[in-house]
């Protein structure tokens, strides 16, 4: 057999090896992919990318203890006895106007609001609970019909937090947490998740356009446990067809879910120590951070962090093609905290000259910088320069063309060299600071 013959027989074999992976992946693929996202929910995860910064609110009669918003857990409490406290939650100055102005002024594209927390408190008015603020409560306005007509009203998209697990109702399976209450342990799980998702519909119906459903409490159970996640994603989608799922399980997405969480973390970083199993999927993705330790308002927790912290956190999250989800924990009065409002202010200042370098920005670097990061929009590159001391020379890998490298702010020409496989940009003269960026134009 000449070397001709073996080569036709050998390119022969390899065709339909090729031919045959072809068929068995198009097989396997439509086996796994039953979730097609609508033309709608298709726009509104574009829409979402773009957003690059939200508001997380995590608020609830846990509020009136000033203890964070996992309490009835951590002191050990009675369900019956921490329950007590609604009767006395009276949040007299909240306003919602309030608070969607000062959170849109401050350059927040969304809010996320928790509507059910795991201590099983709904924040809305519920025809399948007493325990909610209209039955529950002296103060008997619904907050989230309240916060919807008002972000409508604004302009600003409103996500609603939902928590699977639940701390008092003894319809939910014991899980980790939860052990002290005083449940008595009766588990009736299609009742619970039945209950569930009346609660969603009602939410979903009730309260206008929402832009997502941000799930919570997943990791409670045992990973083979099956919270029936496909046929409940699929009421969310028929509900209300642009609304995004989000699930905050700490692992790879499940089918059914439209954007990808990082608690405390960023994209492909486990500092907080919950995404050791979460590898980064193509999803729309989002971190969610406190803007001091906690998520619900706990009275001694003043470690909030700076506005040029806070605007960096904003600036990487975008540099890793995600949106930042900030905290803020109302206090039992309806206040947002003093200091939490003059961090909004100084964020939306930043925001205001800046924004054009966040909003609507793609990842550019694959591995992250000690020096900070790059984000793309159409033919411009911001290069965010976040360091203390400003580094005599910055490297950029990349493998566009630069035509012009000029200072965001005054359009100042910075000098550049082309090398293999990027360029090298002459920082010196620059001045460090939070927004010290420059813009590179590329071919």
């Amino acid at each position: 057999m000449n070397l001709y013959t073996i080569y036709t027989v050998v390119k022969s074999v390899c065709r339909q090896a090729l031919a045959v992976g072809i068929v068995a992946f198009a097989a396997l693929s439509a086996a796994a992919q039953h979730y097609q996202p609508s033309p709608e929910n298709l726009r509104a995860r574009e829409e979402f990318n773009d957003m690059r910064f939200g508001v997380f609110i995590h608020w609830g009669i846990y509020s009136m203890f000033g203890q964070g918003e996992w309490y009835l857990q951590t002191g050990g409490l009675d369900r019956d006895e921490y329950a007590k406290a609604a009767a006395g939650f009276y949040p007299a100055n909240f306003d919602a106007a309030k608070w969607v102005s000062a959170i849109k002024a401050s350059g927040a594209k969304y809010i996320c609001f928790t509507t059910r927390h795991h201590d099983g408190f709904s924040m809305f008015d519920t025809k399948y609970s007493d325990y909610d603020i209209m039955d529950a409560t002296p103060f008997k306005r619904d907050i989230v019909k309240e916060l919807a007509d008002e972000c409508h009203r604004q302009g600003i998209k409103l996500h609603l937090y939902y928590s699977h697990l639940d701390w008092t109702r003894d319809d939910y399976p014991l899980g980790r947490t939860g052990h002290k209450t005083g449940r008595k342990g009766s588990a009736d799980w299609p009742g619970y998740y039945r209950f569930m998702n009346n609660q969603l519909t009602e939410l979903l119906t009730n309260y206008g356009p929402i832009g997502a459903i941000w799930f919570d409490g997943h990791w409670d159970q045992p990973k083979d446990f099956d919270w029936q996640l496909e046929e409940q994603y699929a009421l969310i989608h028929r509900l209300q067809p642009a609304c995004l799922v989000g699930n905050n399980h700490h692992i790879a997405p499940y089918e059914g879910e439209d954007f990808q969480m990082f608690e405390r973390d960023l994209p492909g970083e486990n500092h907080a120590g919950y995404s050791g199993e979460q590898s980064v999927s193509k999803l729309p993705l989002e971190t969610c951070q406190t803007m001091n330790g906690m998520w619900g308002y706990k009275v001694a927790d003043r470690n909030y962090k700076s506005a040029k912290e806070l605007i960096r956190l904003i600036v990487k999250a975008a540099g890793k093609g995600a949106n930042l989800l900030l905290n803020v924990g109302p206090q039992p009065s309806g206040d947002l905290p003093a200091t939490a409002l003059s961090r909004l202010s100084e964020i939306g200042e930043w925001m205001g000259k800046y924004g054009e370098t966040v909003y609507g920005t793609d990842r550019y670097l694959t591995d992250a910088q000690e020096w900070g990061t790059v984000v793309r929009k159409g033919k411009k590159l911001y290069v965010h320069i976040l360091a203390d001391r400003m580094p005599e020379f910055v490297a950029i890998p990349m493998m566009d063309k630069v035509r012009e490298a000029v200072t965001f702010d005054g359009g100042e020409k910075l000098k550049f060299e082309t090398i293999d496989g990027g360029i090298v940009l002459h920082t010196s003269s620059l001045q460090p600071a939070t927004d010290r960026i420059v813009t590179l134009l590329i071919k």
